[in-house]
């Protein structure tokens, strides 16, 4: 925390994020779901589009390559106090017989403008849809517990899931990102 305070954050540039999973729509979800839950705690954050437009303006297409670029550059380049470094680990949906189980993992870094890292986390969450229809026959609820896993896995839904790891991270995890000088007090 020391390192945090000191660094005394007021602006987050959010970067494009590294892939290690095989979904290439992965990226640009976490990218999206990113800037909220940062904005509410308190920090301003560049706009996300306008970011990775400025870092393909610089030659910078691919996180991996972004995240390899000196903290101190690029934090110059936007005028940001800290960096925002995520990669995702995990971004699937496992597929067995009448249950489907999404899983998405990721690794969250904030280094401040002068290379420091100042705060880090890593969350790992699952969703299994579960088929509650308790009435009718047992061969009727397997056919459809079956027809609901398969439609998951045909087109899983990884944006909710995202979005509340990512607010369970920055908002309410074991090592929250502390408030920023912008976040208004909660009136009750």
């Amino acid at each position: 925390m020391s390192a945090f305070t000191a660094a005394a954050p007021r602006s987050i540039l959010v970067v494009p994020t590294i892939n290690k999973s095989l979904d290439v729509d992965a990226p640009s979800y976490v990218l999206a779901a990113l800037p909220v839950p940062v904005a509410e705690k308190g920090y301003y954050v560049f706009p996300v589009n306008t970011t990775k437009y400025v870092l393909e303006q610089e030659g910078y297409y691919e996180g991996e390559r972004i995240h390899q670029q000196p903290t101190e550059s690029l934090a110059k380049l936007f005028g940001a106090d800290a960096v925002l470094y995520v990669s995702i680990n995990r971004w699937d949906a496992q597929y067995a017989f009448i249950a489907t189980t999404v899983t998405v993992d990721f690794d969250y870094r904030l280094v401040s403008k002068d290379g420091t890292e100042i705060w880090n986390e890593n969350k790992r969450m699952q969703y299994s849809p579960q088929n509650n229809n308790n009435a009718g026959s047992p061969l009727a609820m397997l056919i459809s517990a079956a027809i609901s896993a398969a439609l998951v896995r045909a087109a899983p839904n990884y944006m909710p899931l995202t979005q509340q790891a990512n607010h369970q991270v920055f908002v309410m995890g074991v090592n929250p990102l502390p408030d920023g000088p912008y976040r208004k007090p909660v009136v009750k």
